[in-house]
């Protein structure tokens, strides 16, 4: 059986723990509800920049190959709601998947976007509006994009 490595990008601690920045954390801990054979689960333990050198440390301890690798992340140039899978695309600002991609020195692997941007459009400030909580009328649209998520793993893996 093939080993698949899921990583949730977000910020370690309660104070993060319901930011947008934090929206691989959540379908993460959807996904770790569900018997899935010959995955394992990553939330990096350190702050979003510096995710690369988690994730490069338990692909060397797995011994996995890139291809093997699935990033989960925020995505401020996405819809709130939807979700979009990319492979090989760089990390168009995002310094935690800017970090994975130094740290492993490539940037061929499977991730799955969440979209964060509020109906009015990208804020002026991206880096605070990420480390905000998501506002209780954002909450139904981002479970929509959970739901998405998984789902699309779920199919992922099953091709696996």
């Amino acid at each position: 059986m093939i080993m698949i490595l899921i990583v949730g990008l977000g910020n370690p601690g309660k104070k993060y723990e319901k930011t947008r920045h934090n929206a691989g954390f959540m379908v993460l801990d959807e996904l770790e509800k569900k018997e899935l054979p010959g995955v394992r689960f990553l939330k990096p333990d350190t702050f979003m920049n510096n995710s690369g050198n988690a994730v490069k440390k338990e692909m060397q301890k797995l011994k996995l190959k890139n291809q093997n690798l699935i990033i989960i992340h925020d995505d401020i140039d996405i819809p709130l709601g939807k979700i979009k899978v990319s492979k090989g695309s760089g990390s168009a600002g995002h310094k935690g998947v800017e970090s994975i991609i130094q740290s492993l020195g490539t940037k061929d692997f499977t991730r799955i976007r969440i979209g964060i941007l509020p109906p009015e459009g990208k804020p002026e400030d991206v880096e605070t509006f990420v480390l905000k909580n998501f506002k209780k009328e954002e909450l139904p649209p981002l479970n929509t994009a959970i739901e998405s998520a998984l789902s699309t793993l779920e199919s992922k893996l099953s091709e696996a």
